[in-house]
Formats: C-alpha cells, sequence, structure tokens
C-alpha cells in the first residue's frame, strides 16, 4: 500500500488515507511503541538518526485514543496531542482536524488599530464553563463595543480549575471547557459576528503537574538560565525542540483560525540564537494565517522595546507590548497596595 507522510505538524498523530501516521521526537527512548487504549495493541515506532520514532499505522481513525510506552516501562501521553479527554495523565485522542465547517471564509482577520480588547478567562466567562455556552454570549461583547477577544491559555492542564498558566499539553484545548471543535465553533461564531479572537500562549515555561516532556528529551529545558518558574525552555538547543514551540504557534492559526497570539511573560523567553525564537514566532503566526491580517501582542516585564521594533531595526517584529507599566502603577494609584512586583511604582 502506498502511503503519503505529508504531515501538517512535524509530530503528532495525524489521520491519512487508510489509517494514522504517528511521529515523536523521542531521542532519551530506546524504542517507542504507540499502544491503542482498550485493545492494548502495540504499534513499534522506527526511529529516526535525529531522535525522531515514526509509523503509519493501518485501520486507525478519529477517535482512536492511545498513548506512548517509552522503553516498555512506562505509558505517556502524545507531547503534540491534539485532545486530552481525561487529561494530561491520561489518554490522547485522534482529532480529525479537518472535519468542521468553517463559515468564516470572508473574515480578514484584525489590524492594531482601533480594537476594544476584551480578555476571556472561559472557566468563568458563564456559569456552563464552557465554549459552548461562551459562545452564545458573544452577540452581548458585539453589543458592548468589543472588537476582538484575548482568550487566557486554553492549552490543557490537570485538575479542575486553573488560570491557564500551568498548561502542559500545548497542543491539546482543555477538556473542561469542550472539544477542539467546540473551540472552532466559538471562533466561527465570533468572526459571525465581527469580532476577533487571540489566544494568550505561554512558552516561558511548562506546569509542574502533568510535564513529561523530559522522558522524551531533556533538552527541551535548559539551566542555563533562570526563570521564575521552574526550569527554562532550551531554544538554543536541538531544532526538534525549538520547532515543537514554534509550531504551535502556527497550529493554533491554521487549524482554529486565531487571529493571532498574546505572548505570556516574553522576559522568560531567553534565547541566544541567531534568529530569537520570538522572531521566529511571528514569522510562523503570519505564514499560517495566509492572507489574514493577524495581531502578535507581548507581556513583557521590561518594556523590552525590541519586542515591536521590526526585524530591519534588530526587533523581532510584534504589533504591540501590553503596557504593564500604567497597569501597575493604576493598581497601585487604585488599591494602595504595593507588593511584589508593584513596589517600584508610587500610582
Amino acid at each position: 500500500m502506498s502511503v503519503t507522510t505529508q504531515r501538517r505538524l512535524p509530530c503528532g498523530v495525524e489521520l491519512q488515507a487508510g489509517g494514522v501516521h504517528a511521529r515523536v521526537w523521542a531521542p532519551a527512548c530506546r524504542r517507542v511503541d504507540l499502544v491503542v487504549e482498550g485493545s492494548g495493541k502495540r504499534h513499534p515506532l522506527v526511529g529516526e538518526p535525529d531522535g525522531h520514532y515514526s509509523a503509519f499505522i493501518e485501520g486507525l481513525g478519529a477517535g482512536t485514543q492511545y498513548r506512548f510506552l517509552l522503553d516498555d516501562d512506562r505509558l505517556r501521553a502524545d507531547p503534540c496531542s491534539r485532545y486530552q479527554p481525561d487529561g494530561p495523565h491520561g489518554v490522547s485522542e485522534v482529532v480529525d482536524a479537518w472535519r468542521f465547517a468553517w463559515t468564516d471564509a470572508g473574515w480578514h482577520g484584525i489590524g492594531r488599530e482601533g480594537q476594544v480588547i476584551y480578555e476571556m478567562h472561559v472557566g468563568t466567562f458563564t456559569p456552563g464553563r464552557t465554549w459552548r455556552s461562551a459562545a452564545d454570549q458573544l452577540s452581548y461583547l458585539a453589543d458592548l463595543g468589543i472588537t476582538v477577544i484575548e482568550m487566557m491559555p486554553v492549552s490543557d492542564f490537570p485538575g479542575r480549575f486553573g488560570w491557564g498558566y500551568d498548561g502542559v499539553c500545548l497542543y491539546a484545548p482543555c477538556r473542561l471547557y469542550g472539544t477542539p471543535d467546540d473551540l472552532r465553533n466559538f471562533i466561527d461564531r465570533a468572526h459571525a459576528l465581527g469580532i476577533g479572537v487571540i489566544l494568550d500562549v505561554v512558552y516561558n515555561h511548562l506546569g509542574p503537574d502533568g510535564n513529561y516532556l523530559a522522558e522524551f528529551s531533556p533538552d527541551y529545558f535548559t539551566d542555563k538560565y533562570k526563570n521564575d518558574w521552574g526550569r527554562a525552555v532550551n531554544f538554543e538547543g536541538p531544532a526538534a525542540a525549538r520547532e515543537f514551540f514554534v509550531a504551535n504557534a502556527g497550529y493554533w492559526i491554521d487549524e482554529f483560525h486565531f487571529d493571532g497570539l498574546r505572548l505570556d511573560a516574553t522576559q522568560n523567553i531567553q534565547d541566544g540564537s541567531g534568529e530569537h525564537v520570538l522572531q521566529s514566532i511571528v514569522t510562523r503566526v503570519r505564514a499560517a494565517a495566509g492572507g489574514r491580517r493577524t495581531y502578535v501582542v507581548g507581556e513583557s516585564e521590561s518594556q523590552d522595546s525590541r519586542l515591536v521594533r521590526s526585524t530591519t531595526e534588530g526587533g523581532f517584529g510584534l504589533d504591540a507590548l501590553w503596557n504593564d507599566d500604567f497597569h501597575h502603577t493604576a493598581v497601585v494609584a487604585l488599591t494602595g497596595r504595593r507588593q511584589a512586583y508593584y513596589h517600584d511604582y508610587k500610582g
């Protein structure tokens, strides 16, 4: 049987004619098998010279649940799983990322000027705490004059509640809020009302619980740099480690039609490579959007102007920065509190 291995993403399990193609970067492992949940059937993956393991597996399709067996002794979720129905410690599920019937072909994205941005935490926005229930309130936001929703991080995390900043399954929309197609439906309905949607993403660290990346390769992380929330992500190491994060940025734009990203705490995204990873992320976002306009905003504790300078001026090409100086000054003025990072602000 002739099988094409053309993929949308470098890694993960993707549908192809007659089955799925599985690929994972696991140079720390001597053997990797894909194990089908329920039947327990093992499918050995073939090693590649650069530490990837891959195989085409006939007969598997959308809805198949699986995990990777590492070195015959531990089952782990797919690091690039598109859905974790039971959370990060459970099985991964094969997703048909192209079955959703989009209606936003006439949507051209969002520009920089004149936007009214609403920051949304899906888990607290409605009593239903889901993308479906949030979508039912979009007309309310449109009536308020909201033009862009900045959705707080949705990468899956353990437990029942969280702000999203300790995500560990970066490609899997959080199962607490619904399915991947529920998220697509939310964005499609927002676009129908003239509302753009950008996603808050966390590339400066991973959460402490359910983070199994180092078992696939310790090179995902580095001790070269200090980090406020754990081990620093290694953007200077093997290309596959860096690409895991850069590809994730494009994934949200391509498969979910997000209109851009908000990059969390960029002061902890440290990279001495020839091209800074923030520049690579912006480039990938623009490419993934095709002809749609995108909006990439960064958070920087030091208000680093390199983020918004053009690449020809030595910058990274983002569209905007969160104005944390104004925010912190306003908080001190309104509350009188000067603890922690408010200490240097007088109000």
